[in-house]
This record gives structure tokens, sequence and C-alpha cells, in this order.
């Protein structure tokens, strides 16, 4: 059997699992679909309960993966096919043309300010709050800090002209772009893979009566992350059309425990996200009123309790009721409720409302499940042999789950369960080597 591992998904997970392995001296393929390595976690700003910068976290194990001898990175790239045969696996990696020769671009952003839609593409990494070029890097921390021309807002890949001239082209002085650049395809055998392909956000739009899409002061968890992030568009203020909001409110279980959108499982990351929420909301804008609706509150994990104590005793009001309806009143937006715990109606007037998504199963999961013949359990995450004696191994051999692709975790969790898949991957290359 080969002696080699493939890793699919370059978050947190992915990229934890591809260290481990290529740590014990086995190749590692490292494949992940965006320009940039750093998943979910490289849109975060703090982690929760600690407050600590999430960058300074991921952003050595993103320099460390794509320097390490024994992983390849292919990024911008996506598994096509595998095949099982006599244990090991041959796989199809399609990589995707960037449209900028790597080997040549300088990182510089010329490219990017010279663009003719310069600040007029919608940013999906800052989760649309922004706007960016039409050649970019997802993020200024990104790995490889590579630029990308985008196939689908590109004028002259779009529409087959742009311009007398191409500016981007003529901005790069190393010479870096290439438009005849066509898609290419890397054949790999292995005897491991590891899923690690993590989730998406629940999209509020499908709970329209909370306001998301309609009013432009409701907005995600995730947006709200990337409004309150130094890196992010406003430079870390929360404003909203120029103004700090001075009432805010939070809307926990937005898609989770919710038999409308069949979630009914809990997504164990939002009520925490949302304390840190507050908290921020608090810290730069001190006088603002801050109201949390929850259902229950679960915090389950070290520290967490301790954190939820110290955010109600900065003032953040928590009042216990499923929200029923947001709607405008003049200026102002209402949020519509039950305060279970006083067992009467209740409406709490806003500034900017946040709701707190929950995690959802990737697009991906399911081409996923069908190349590498994977169960999903009723959630739609993938399903583990066994949930208490094998929680990393799948029904098919040498196939392994890290992270949220399993089911919602937190970061601590997702990198302990990166670390196991990584060991039991290990023991099989080892094993068979």
């Amino acid at each position: 059997m080969n002696n080699s591992a493939l890793v699919i998904g370059g978050g947190i997970a992915g990229i934890q699992a591809a260290l481990d392995i290529g740590d014990a001296g086995f190749k590692v393929y490292l494949v992940e679909k965006e320009p940039s390595v750093g998943g979910r976690m490289s849109q975060l700003d703090k982690t929760f309960p600690t407050l600590d910068c999430s960058a300074c976290i991921l952003t050595p194990k993103m320099v460390d993966v794509s320097r390490h001898p024994n992983i390849e990175l292919l990024t911008y790239s996506e598994v096509t096919d595998v095949q099982d045969a006599a244990g090991e696996f041959r796989v199809t990696v399609k990589r995707k043309p960037r449209y900028v020769d790597v080997t040549k671009c300088t990182g510089c952003g010329s490219c990017a300010e010279a663009c003719r839609l310069k600040g007029r593409v919608v940013d999906t990494f800052n989760a649309e709050i922004g706007k960016r070029s039409a050649i970019y890097v997802p993020f200024p921390q990104a790995v490889p800090l590579k630029y990308t021309v985008d196939p689908t807002k590109c004028l002259f890949l779009t529409r087959g002209v742009c311009g007398k001239t191409f500016l981007c082209k003529d901005a790069c002085k190393a010479d870096a772009i290439d438009f005849n650049m066509k898609e290419s395809f890397v054949d790999l055998n292995v005897g491991a893979i590891i899923v690690a392909t993590g989730f998406d956000p629940f999209n509020a739009a499908l709970k329209p009566e909370l306001g998301y899409g309609t009013y432009p002061n409701v907005i995600s968890s995730l947006q709200f992350e990337r409004l309150s992030s130094a890196s992010g568009p406003t430079a870390g203020r929360i404003v909203l059309n120029g103004k700090e909001p001075q009432e805010v409110v939070f809307v926990q279980c937005v898609g989770s425990r919710d038999q409308t959108t069949g979630n009914l499982y809990c997504s164990r990351v939002c009520c925490m996200i949302t304390a840190k929420h507050a908290h921020l909301v608090k810290d730069r804008i001190h006088d603002a009123r801050v109201t949390v609706f929850y259902a229950d509150i679960r915090a389950f994990g070290k520290g967490f309790e301790e954190f939820y104590d110290r955010v109600r005793a900065e003032g953040v009001n928590y009042r216990r009721g499923y929200v029923s309806e947001i709607f405008k009143r003049g200026e102002k937006l209402v949020v519509r409720s039950e305060d279970t715990l006083l067992g009467q109606p209740v409406e709490v007037t806003a500034d900017l409302v946040v709701l707190s998504n929950g995690l959802v199963p990737r697009p991906e999961t399911d081409p996923i499940a069908k190349l590498l013949n994977l169960a999903k359990s009723a959630d739609g995450f993938l399903a583990e042999a066994h949930p208490k004696m094998r929680p990393v191994d799948t029904t098919t051999d040498g196939v392994f789950l890290a992270g949220c692709v399993q089911g919602p975790k937190d970061i601590p969790d997702t990198v302990a369960h990166a670390k196991a898949a990584a060991s039991a991957a290990i023991v099989r290359l080892r094993s068979h080597g």
C-alpha cells in the first residue's frame, strides 16, 4: 500500500491533520478548493473564551503547512474522482486555473489596484459586507500569498473584453498574469484519506420573519465577525452607514433546534459566539444597550460558563424566548418575542440585529460522500463508524473524518478530532507500509 495520505480541506482541521502526519514522516497532499488555506477560522477576529487573536493562532500553522517538507499544498483544487484499488486510493485532483503564474507572482497587489472592477466585486471572505477587485487574494495573511483572477467576475473572462488594454496585466511588473491558463489534473496514489471539508453557516434568509436580506441592519454572526475584525472592511469599527449602533440585539438558535428548517440539532458554538460578540459591542461601544434572546444557554466547554457570567456582568441583558418577528418601525428595528421567564410578550427596539446562525453541512458534503462511499447521519453531516468507539473512522476502510464535517464543534474540539484522525491514518500507513 502507498504510504502517503490525502487531506481534503485546508481549514484548521485539515491543517492540523496534515502537520501531524507530515511530522510522523509520511507524505501528505493537502487539497483546498479556495485560493488559500485557513478555512472558517481565518474569518474570525477573536476566539472564545480567552479572546485570543484568531490569526495569531492560525497564521503560523498556515505557514508551517506550506513550508513542511512532507506536505504538498494543492490550493484552488478539488478532488474529482477516487478509486479504491486493493487498499490503495487512486485520486484525481482538478487544479483550477488562477490565471496567475504562482512562480512569478510576488503578491505585491499592483494588479488588484489597477483592476477596472476595483472595489466593485462582492467580497465573500468578508461575508459580502465589503468589496474587492476581480483579481484578489482572499485576506492579507493568505497562504500562498498569490493573486487569483475571479473567473465569474473578470470582464475579459466573462465578456471577452476589458477595454483597449488589460490594466491588471499591464500593472504586473512580474508578468505573472496569463489568461491562457487551463485547468489541469493531477493523479495521486495514497494509502489513507482524511476528509476535513468543514461547515457552512445556516442561510438566515430561510427564516424570512427575521428580516435577513430585507433590512440592511439585520446581519449574520459571520458578518458581525468581519465587521468587528481589525482586518475587516471597517478596520474593526462596529458601524453601519457610518454610525455606531446604540441598541444591539442578538438572536440565538437561528437555523438550529428548529423544526421549520429540519435542523433539530444544537450547533454547539452559537451561545459562546454570541457571548463573544456581545462582549465586543460593550467593549467598543461602552454605552450601547445589548440584549440577547436565547432558548437555552449551553456553556459546556472549559472556561465557557465563566465567560458567560463575565458578559452578563458587563451589562448584557439575556432574555429567554424565541424571536417570532423582526420588523421596522420608523428608523428602528423592532424585535418581537415572548419572555418565557416572565410569561409575557415583549418588543425590543434595535439599531442592529445580529442573527447567530447555526452550522450546516457544506454543499461539497454530498459529492464527497458519493466519491468515498460514506454514510451521512440524520443531521446531514458525515457519519462516523461508531459514535463512542470509532469517532474518526468511517465505514470505508482507510477514510477518516476530522472536524466539523462530522458535526458542529468549537476550535479546540476540532483540533483534537483532527489529531485523532491523523493518528488513525498514521497507524494505518505504518501497519501497511
